[in-house]
């Protein structure tokens, strides 16, 4: 990460860890394939707006995704439509104008790449209002429930990680054109691990020979872990547990308290993920798209436990539909999965469709796609901008920012 101008600039907000995740393995593989010759940034955008409640989107967050789960699906549900989220976000550009604007003019971006659906429209208004050249890419980091906020016709470019969101945005008026399927952004770090697992574990002062257990509840270390945790141990006490608490330090002491079985390994906030993984046979996750992809990215089979809010429905469907492993909302039914998937037989044939389950080149993919968006700046630059006819405010008129039955491009 640099400081002034960039050649790219990533436009998140950290409303949940997946979205900075997603920059940070994108800039990660842009890194390899540049030489390093680019020059990146990551902005939460969101935090530049006037508006408390949009300003603090991230503390929000945390507390809409644990406690106040059911307010948070009522307000996806609310805004779940193009023109709801249109209106909206023109409130935030609004207030947030000359701040973005600003932010956006000291980095001069040759390209933008939004990993967050809040902030596409605001990214391409700011663009629009100062006529900069820069291009403009977003990154879909959801799998399959996406919001209507993800739709937005006046990017350049959109990539998606899935079939399934491809059909949805090119449902909701993305032309074919500005859509790629390039597999989820995964860190290159996760491919690029090479180690065994035998001498993974040795590596990390673990049992080289038992059936091993990955249990991760996300970065918040949310939902019934500590109990989970208890029931397994008491399951299988000849199976090693990795545990991942997260930034949850209230359940990390929790653990820690009690007396733990040898096998038991309890970890809080980690950064060596690549390396759990590939010690372990099985994971056992919610259904966030990012654990969930470096999971089957590393070709391991997976236990869902719950979905965080109805943007992570869909993932259970995916993970069912291709029997890429088991989805369990109970602690007695996720017992009762790792008891089936710790079948040799049940285990090797999970992991044998796992071959080719998911790209696990996505964010080598995403960026190779900016390199060639950058080649098209660079033949531009200098152009005439084409600009839409704008109404009042700088936005399209009505008429036009509706799209009226599709035509080619």
């Amino acid at each position: 990460m640099t400081s002034g101008p960039v050649d790219v600039l990533f436009a998140i907000s950290d409303t949940g860890g997946g979205h900075r995740s997603a920059a940070v393995a994108i800039s990660a593989a842009l890194d390899q394939i540049s030489g390093t010759s680019l020059t990146w940034a990551i902005e939460d955008i969101l935090r530049l707006t006037d508006l408390p409640g949009v300003r603090g989107a991230p503390e929000h967050y945390d507390k809409l995704s644990t406690r106040w789960l059911r307010l948070y699906d009522l307000t996806f549900q609310l805004t779940n439509a193009t023109r709801t989220v249109d209106m909206l976000s023109r409130l935030v550009f609004l207030s947030a104008r000359r701040n973005l604007i600003q932010a956006i003019e000291a980095r001069q971006p040759r390209l933008v790449v939004s990993t967050h659906p809040l902030v596409n429209r605001l990214v391409v208004w700011s663009r629009r209002a100062r006529r900069m050249p820069f291009r403009v890419i977003t990154c879909v980091t959801d799998l399959v429930s996406l919001h209507a906020s993800w739709t937005y016709p006046g990017v350049d470019l959109a990539v998606v990680p899935t079939d399934e969101a491809f059909q949805i945005m090119y449902r909701r008026g993305m032309y074919p054109s500005q859509l790629k399927r390039t597999g989820f952004p995964v860190h290159p770090k996760f491919v690029a691990y090479t180690l065994a697992q035998r001498e993974t574990r040795q590596a990390l002062g673990l049992d080289p020979e038992a059936f091993t257990l990955l249990v991760t509840a996300g970065g918040v270390g949310s939902g019934r872990l500590a109990e989970l945790v208890l029931a397994l141990e008491q399951a299988f006490p000849s199976t090693q547990l990795l545990v991942i608490t997260g930034k949850n330090r209230a359940v990390y002491q929790e653990l820690h308290a009690r007396q733990r079985p040898p096998l038991s390994h309890i970890y809080g906030f980690v950064d060596n993920m690549e390396a759990l993984m590939a010690a372990s046979d099985l994971v056992v996750t919610k259904a966030g798209p990012g654990t969930l992809m470096e999971a089957l990215v590393m070709r391991k089979p997976v236990i869902v436990t719950e979905a965080v809010g109805m943007q992570e429905q869909g993932n259970i469907d995916f993970v069912l539909n291709y029997e890429l492993g088991l989805f369990c909302p109970t602690t007695e039914r996720i017992v009762n999965a790792v008891s089936e998937l710790r079948d040799p037989p049940r285990h090797a044939a999970t992991v044998a469709r796992l071959a080719g389950a998911v790209p696990r080149d996505g964010s080598a993919q995403i960026a190779r796609i900016m390199m060639e968006q950058l080649t098209l700046v660079n033949a531009t630059s200098g152009m005439p901008i084409t600009r839409r006819r704008t109404g009042l405010l700088g936005f399209p008129r009505a008429g036009r920012s509706l799209l009226r039955g599709r035509r080619s491009r």
